[in-house]
């Protein structure tokens, strides 16, 4: 697991409980993501709409429970990234 992933799912957990929802991924993007990209948290062509964020959820959620663990997150923004 990235440090990077780490630093993008604490800047999107709005009210730091350790999981992601759907709401707090496209909030926290749609916000922070230029900030984010700026500073090389997230790069700059992953700051996208609200579909494009709510896709990157669904691609994460992989048991369905409509929370992303750290765990889900990684896995798939690690990829998507190029950062494993």
């Amino acid at each position: 697991m990235s440090d990077k992933a780490r630093r993008l799912f604490d800047a999107l957990d709005l009210n730091g409980d350790g999981l992601l929802t759907r709401e707090e991924v496209i909030n926290a993007l749609r916000t922070k993501g230029p900030s984010l990209a700026a500073t090389g948290v997230i790069p700059s062509w992953g700051v996208q709409g609200v579909d494009a964020s709510s896709a990157l959820f669904d691609a994460a959620d992989q048991n369905g429970d409509a929370a992303l663990t750290f765990e889900e997150f990684t896995a798939v923004v690690d990829r998507r990234f190029g950062w494993s």
